[in-house]
């Protein structure tokens, strides 16, 4: 089975303008990603609609292909990559070019989901909620939660807490229920990434504003593989902060 990393990163942002150019200890962002990639062995690219962002990658040593500019997602983006690219890969594994710090050992996970699963269509990563965080921190709308089958199947994402635990206060869900996280990584089996980026946006989708919500609403299967390490996207100039204190920590360590 063969597997190749597509990272989209657009240049322009409504929250962060150039993000994938910011530095985060020196070293941009996007090129923190791919070398972080590049510790799986798997081909990778990063797909852009941005000169800029091609130069820099293509400087630091690595593959960039031009993409539209005009993509809803980085699904759609990841998509016109991989057949620009003329790649074969059975598998297309998409890392969000603002996940500095994901750790190759994600990556190998998605991948292995598809070797454990003959009919595994997408796969994703789950992080199991830290109750001390409390109650406050899960009810974020921003944290996207979602539940699991026994079969790693994902059943539901939400921004809302789920589950609901009605004989309970919310008080003390925290306490009776475990809970996840989603890390919003994924990987498709090629033919699948053809197929849903060619499916109109679903109620649920449009409801939630949740994209993984079309594919399951259209009766595609997403697997969902449970991660222990700490991750962190930057959406805004505030979470470039929290990137730089984390490295520090990391190197620490």
């Amino acid at each position: 089975m063969k597997f190749i990393v597509l990272i989209p990163a657009r240049y322009e942002s409504t929250r962060f303008p150039g993000k994938p150019l910011a530095l985060i200890g020196g070293v941009e962002m996007i090129v923190r990603v791919c070398r972080q990639v590049a510790k799986t062995g798997f081909p990778l690219a990063v797909a852009t609609d941005s000169e800029a962002i091609r130069e820099r990658v293509e400087k630091a040593g690595f593959k960039a292909v031009m993409t539209s500019s005009s993509h809803r997602s980085g699904t759609e983006r990841v998509e016109e990559a991989y057949r620009r690219l003329g790649s074969d890969a059975d598998v297309v594994i998409n890392v969000q070019g603002d996940e500095p710090f994901i750790n190759p050992e994600q990556i190998t996970m998605l991948a292995d989901m598809f070797r454990r699963y003959e009919n595994t269509d997408i796969a994703t990563l789950a992080r199991k909620f830290d109750p001390e965080a409390g109650f406050d921190a899960l009810s974020d709308p921003n944290l996207v939660k979602l539940v699991m089958s026994e079969h790693c199947e994902a059943l539901y994402f939400s921004r809302s807490v789920i589950p609901y635990l009605r004989k309970y206060p919310c008080e003390e869900w925290l306490s009776n229920a475990v809970y996840y996280s989603h890390i919003g990584i994924y990987a498709y089996r090629s033919s699948v990434l053809s197929e849903i980026v060619g499916l109109p946006e679903s109620a649920l989708e449009t409801a939630e504003s949740l994209e993984q919500l079309r594919w399951l609403q259209s009766g595609y299967s997403i697997r969902a593989a449970v991660s222990a390490h700490p991750t962190i996207g930057i959406d805004t100039p505030d979470d470039l902060e929290k990137a730089q204190n984390f490295l520090m920590e990391s190197e620490v360590l």
